[in-house]
């Protein structure tokens, strides 16, 4: 039995700890219910939270509503979370969006990461998923940051920008303790063998002395591999072996011989 001077939102909080779920709802509703208690967010969050346990969802949403509408930057933001998750748990896009909005809206940045992530996850076009997920990159939360920068890298990459993706993982990179630095790094030396590879087929296609152009093509034709482009680098060796220039040419073999002795 709670001793008579405990407040009442710890007694409900134990309560709920208990199991009696009947119990803790009612303290929170009649707390949750005085527009003008000081503990009136907090008791519509706890209220919101029993509610959701007992399988009473439009009823842990008005709740999750009350503590919203007090704009406290704690539990209102608590508050924008559990409506945003309780409605992408079926599927409704656009209120959760508008949720994890509102949840940003309190500027609380203890919310920022998570909330972000979200918008990434459920944004409607690239554009918006790419400028979520440089939000959440810019946060500088460990995990966020890394699971955020390993994504925007990744569609950078598709987008065939691996600068912009070097620069992003860089940017996790430096960010105080960031989670998985292996990943962040196999990434960035992805992006980095795109921009050799892309320097390489420039040097080709601009020409030059004989031993230059030789060197660039056996680089390329090297390097592509490491990508999963087979077929690109034998197209790249046929072009060397079969070059006007009889001497580029030959020194293409040499290269590529030297490889199969």
């Amino acid at each position: 039995m709670p001793d008579v001077d405990t407040h009442p939102l710890e007694v409900a909080r134990r309560l709920a700890e208990d199991g009696d779920l009947d119990g803790a709802a009612a303290i929170f509703a009649e707390l949750a219910a005085d527009a003008d208690g000081p503990d009136r967010a907090q008791a519509a969050v706890g209220l919101a939270v029993v509610l959701q346990e007992r399988g009473d969802v439009p009823g842990a949403r008005a709740a999750a509503r009350t503590a919203l509408a007090t704009g406290h930057p704690e539990f209102a933001a608590q508050a924008a979370c559990l409506l945003a998750e309780s409605f992408e748990s079926e599927d409704l896009t656009d209120q959760a969006r508008a949720a994890w909005q509102a949840a940003l809206g309190l500027g609380n940045p203890g919310y920022a990461p998570l909330a972000h992530m979200a918008l990434a996850r459920l944004a409607a076009d690239e554009r918006e998923a790419e400028e979520a997920l440089r939000a959440a990159l810019a946060t500088g939360d460990p995990e966020i940051a890394s699971r955020a920068a390993q994504r925007l890298a990744e569609f950078l990459l598709e987008e065939g920008e691996p600068g912009e993706a070097a620069d992003v993982l860089l940017e996790a990179l430096a960010v105080p303790d960031v989670a998985d630095p292996p990943r962040l790094r196999v990434l960035l030396g992805v992006a980095h063998l795109e921009l050799a590879c892309a320097e390489f087929e420039g040097a080709v296609e601009e020409g030059g002395d004989v031993e230059t152009s030789a060197l660039a093509i056996e680089l390329l034709a090297r390097t592509l591999p490491l990508r999963g482009r087979d077929e690109d680098a034998e197209r790249v060796w046929d072009y060397g072996l079969g070059h006007a220039d009889e001497r580029l040419a030959a020194q293409v073999r040499l290269r590529r011989d030297r490889d199969l002795l």
